[in-house]
């Protein structure tokens, strides 16, 4: 018999907030965040954590080709398609004690609270880390989803290199978790992700719980210039080829584009590198990454034409040389409606005061949810800030979305009784 998981149900919040500390003691930031980024030593040792909390609640252990961890809690029906829980382990350089690792430890949080209930479903249930989400180390981001996605091929995430020319293939060895199974042989019957919002709205709103419906579309244009490098104060005015000059236009540039497509689109350059980098050298080489956002598809394809469009022209009046590569793109996503409904429906059956919202980051759901129904349920943050060390939720809001993720995964997997 399939049962309603009822509303006395609740996660142990205070369990997930010492999980949540206790990764966090991990890859320690500078600030009082973390810096565990994807295949360091540090993000081996989360994993190794993790790992060995997942086998104490029964569950067992499974890495693909990829480094992605699996962990199955078993079904009732051993022909029916598990629900997935995911998110992240990996960090920022400097990042936060939240972002991706509230997903991961609520799904287990879950697991640890149905066994607590004794609460059996028919679906199995597998609570994922995925490799690589953050992007930081090894550009693009949510890198192992897309290949579990098919998005990206197995040998071009292994080829990704880091600032220091160490391919994600040979540091995915050096640290001891390349896994066997091949990379996208798991079907889903469904997948949920719990984040923190990452953004302002659901506090400024005085709400508890993000229903998200859709997920913004990105590119990632990587611009190489190059230019003349020569000495500053030597070198005439009418005879530079300035890279950096055109880096500055450039960045005006994407500025209008964004502008011009308000509302709800975003656009900028968070990460650029000048070579030599001396102070008193005109660069010969600028290269850096405009980062471009939009729920809508016009919008996006927009954007991105206008700002290649612009580059291309303001390095021609400079006589800069411009390439430019694509090393991060989705397309806007629409998550599952059903999905969608049963965490509205789980917020208002736990009396959470909820919103819907659009993720303005990227997440593993966007790959997700191509091979399988998705969505995902947000956390408010401080301040809307993350992607910093100082980003910061309340243990309550926590344990709340927790919740919500338990009776959405519990509606989902179908309880036996």
């Amino acid at each position: 018999m399939v049962a309603a998981p009822g509303e006395n149900m609740r996660v142990n919040g205070d369990r997930l907030w010492d999980m949540l500390m206790e990764m966090a003691k991990i890859g320690p930031g500078i600030a009082g965040g973390n810096n565990r980024q994807t295949l360091t030593d540090a993000d081996g040792e989360g994993r190794h954590l993790f790992k060995a909390w997942c086998e104490q609640a029964g569950m067992t252990v499974a890495v693909d080709r990829m480094g992605t961890m699996f962990a199955t809690r078993t079904g009732t029906d051993p022909d029916a398609l598990p629900v997935y829980i995911g998110s992240h382990l990996d960090t920022q350089p400097t990042g936060g004690k939240f972002d991706g690792v509230l997903g991961v430890l609520a799904g287990l949080e879950v697991i640890r609270s149905m066994n607590d209930l004794g609460v059996k479903t028919k679906h199995p249930i597998v609570v994922t880390n995925w490799s690589n989400e953050e992007g930081a180390r090894f550009a693009p981001a949510m890198l192992a989803s897309g290949v579990f996605a098919g998005v990206h091929s197995l040998d071009y995430a292994y080829a990704r290199k880091d600032p220091d020319g160490k391919t994600y293939g040979d540091e995915l060895k050096r640290i001891g978790w390349l896994g066997e199974e091949e990379v996208g042989a798991r079907k889903m019957h469904a997948y949920f992700e719990y984040h923190i919002e990452q953004g302002p709205i659901l506090e400024a709103e005085t709400k508890q719980i993000g229903v998200v419906t859709h997920c913004q579309g990105l590119w990632w244009l990587e611009f190489t210039l190059t230019g003349r490098q020569a000495h500053t104060g030597s070198t005439p005015m009418d005879r530079r080829v300035n890279a950096g000059l055109a880096f500055g236009r450039i960045l005006e540039a994407v500025q209008d584009a964004a502008m011009a497509e308000q509302p709800g689109a975003v656009a900028g350059v968070g990460q650029a590198f000048f070579s030599p980098n001396s102070r008193n050298v005109l660069p010969g080489t600028v290269i850096f990454t405009v980062d471009m956002r939009t729920p809508s598809q016009e919008k996006l394809d927009r954007m991105r034409a206008r700002i290649e469009e612009q580059a291309a022209k303001i390095c021609a009046e400079l006589g800069v040389e411009c390439s430019v590569e694509a090393v991060g793109h989705f397309d806007p996503i629409a998550f599952d409606t059903t999905l969608v409904g049963r965490v509205r429906d789980a917020a208002d059956k736990l009396g959470y005061s909820h919103m819907d919202i659009v993720s303005g980051a990227g997440h593993d759901a966007c790959w997700a949810s191509k091979v399988a129904p998705a969505t995902m349920i947000f956390c408010p943050c401080v301040g809307g800030l993350s992607h910093n060390e100082a980003e910061e939720i309340s243990k309550d809001w926590a344990a709340a979305g927790c919740d919500v993720l338990l009776h959405a995964v519990l509606e989902t997997a179908e309880i036996v009784e």
